[in-house]
C-alpha cells in the first residue's frame, strides 16, 4: 500500500510539474488612450507589439487589455469588478489618471480612486503594478507636483508596485508625438513595448520573489 502511494505521489508530482511550468501570467491592463492606441493602427499599438513579442518568444504571459480612450478613475471604478470576475488575472497594471490630471479633478479624489482600484485588484487575488502618471504643467506647478505624489502615496498604503511613466523619454521628442502632442505615434509604439517588457519584467520578478519569500 505505502509502495503504490508512493508510485502515484511521484506520478502526480510528474504530471503537475510541467501544468505549473507553463501557468501563464495573466496581466490585466486597465488604462486609458496611451494604452488603447489612440490614433494608431491596433496592430502597431505597443500592448499588441509585446503581446506578439511575447508569443514569438513563448514568454507565458498574457496581456489583458482593458485601456479606453477618455477613461477616468472614476470610470474605471464602473467597470472594475466586472473586468475582474471576467478575466481573473494574476496581475493588474493601472495606468490611469492622466485624463483626470488634464481636467483637473481633485488630487485627493484622484488618490481615493487609485486607492480603491488596487485595493479592488488585490482582493480579487491580483499583483498591481501602479504607473507614475505625469501631466503638462499647465494648472500650475503645485497641482502637477501634488497629482505626481500621489502616486506614491498610494503605492506607500497599498503596497502596490510604482512603475515609472512610460511617456517620459516619448513625450520630449515632437518626432514622437502626435499633431495634438498628448498621444504617442506609431513611431513611438515600439519604443513604448521595448520599454515595458523590460518595466513589465521586472515586475514579475519581483512579485515572484516576494511570492517566494512568503513561503519561507
Amino acid at each position: 500500500m505505502t509502495r503504490f502511494f508512493l508510485k502515484f505521489l511521484v506520478f502526480f508530482v510528474l504530471v503537475l510539474m510541467p501544468i505549473c511550468s507553463f501557468a501563464k501570467d495573466k496581466i490585466m491592463i486597465i488604462g486609458d488612450s496611451l494604452s488603447a492606441g489612440y490614433g494608431v493602427e491596433q496592430a502597431q499599438a505597443w500592448v499588441n507589439l509585446l503581446q506578439n513579442k511575447y508569443d514569438s518568444q513563448q514568454k507565458p504571459i498574457d496581456l489583458i487589455n482593458t485601456a479606453i480612450s477618455g477613461q477616468t478613475t472614476d470610470n474605471a471604478l464602473f467597470k472594475v469588478d466586472a473586468w475582474l470576475k471576467a478575466h481573473n488575472p494574476s496581475h493588474v497594471l493601472i495606468e490611469l489618471g492622466g485624463n483626470d490630471g488634464i481636467r483637473g479633478f481633485p488630487v485627493k479624489l484622484l488618490r481615493q480612486h487609485l486607492i480603491e482600484l488596487v485595493t479592488k485588484s488585490q482582493q480579487a487575488g491580483a499583483h498591481v503594478a501602479l504607473m507614475e502618471i505625469h501631466i503638462p504643467p499647465n494648472l500650475g506647478p503645485r497641482y502637477t507636483t501634488m497629482f505626481t505624489e500621489s502616486y506614491k502615496k498610494v503605492s506607500d498604503e497599498t503596497g502596490a508596485y510604482l512603475m515609472p511613466y512610460f511617456m517620459i523619454p516619448i513625450a520630449i521628442k515632437p518626432e514622437l508625438m502626435q499633431k495634438d502632442n498628448l498621444h504617442p505615434n506609431e513611431q513611438a509604439q515600439p519604443l513604448i513595448s521595448d520599454f515595458m517588457e523590460k518595466e513589465i519584467d521586472t515586475w514579475l520578478m519581483k512579485t515572484k520573489s516576494n511570492n517566494a519569500n512568503a513561503l519561507n
